[in-house]
């Protein structure tokens, strides 16, 4: 079972929290100070969701010490602070996500599963890049799944590539058309919608239904962890 830390000094914040990690499957740990926060999530968690007003002082701030410790946790901050450049302070101090108060269970279900989905990605000697049964393999340029190789066109790799280091994200048209393609225009034709299909058909024939479409955004890669694996 994943676990997810809670470092909110509101009990009932706290608590709604709590609620929806654990609607999500997982465990939640709660501390309401920084420094006991920050002492607990050297522990093994998934996600640490953070406050940024606490005893002892802002979460954003004690982001490096969290990292200093040795957690390799995704990092939400949720906090009432939630005008445009506190967001921009928060994810530039080293947050992966940030969402401000008042939330809705929603979203924030959303969110967290967002990053669990991220937190499967394993990068092993900068080579290989492992999404439970799913393997990209950098220096070769090959796809697996279940151990069986995916044959995928060069412009297929680079697609699935773009997918894998955005993770649990919703991509768009646009940002795909920019980043694998090197086009700031949208053409007016289908040509990312062709190439995400035929790559969703040979992940889906092969075991993997890895790309989702998020309606009238883009597209969000979501691989399933391995065959009996946690989470």
């Amino acid at each position: 079972m994943d676990r997810i830390l809670i470092i909110e000094d509101d009990a009932e914040t706290a608590a709604a929290v709590a609620a929806v990690v654990r609607a999500l499957d997982c465990a939640a740990e709660h501390r309401d100070t920084l420094d006991a926060g920050v002492a607990e999530a050297a522990g093994d968690y998934k996600v640490i969701v953070l406050d940024r007003t606490l005893p002892g002082g802002d979460g954003v701030d004690a982001i490096a010490r969290i990292r200093a410790g040795g957690s390799r946790a995704l990092i939400l901050v949720l906090s009432a602070l939630g005008r445009a450049a506190q967001r921009v302070e928060g994810l530039e101090k080293g947050a992966d996500d940030y969402l401000p108060k008042p939330f809705e269970e929603d979203e924030l279900r959303a969110r967290l599963r967002a990053l669990l989905r991220r937190g499967t990605m394993q990068v092993l000697d900068n080579d290989l890049l492992a999404f439970g049964d799913l393997e990209i393999r950098m220096k070769a340029r090959t796809v697996h799944v279940k151990r069986a190789h995916v044959p995928v066109s060069p412009k297929e790799f680079e697609l699935i590539t773009y997918f894998a280091r955005n993770a649990g994200q919703i991509v768009t048209r646009m940002q795909l058309l920019e980043n694998v393609w090197n086009l700031h225009f949208d053409p007016g034709t289908n040509v990312v919608d062709v190439h995400v299909g035929r790559l969703r058909r040979k992940l889906e024939d092969a075991g993997s239904p890895a790309i989702q479409t998020a309606r009238g955004e883009g597209y969000v890669f979501a691989p399933l962890p391995a065959a009996g694996g946690a989470g």
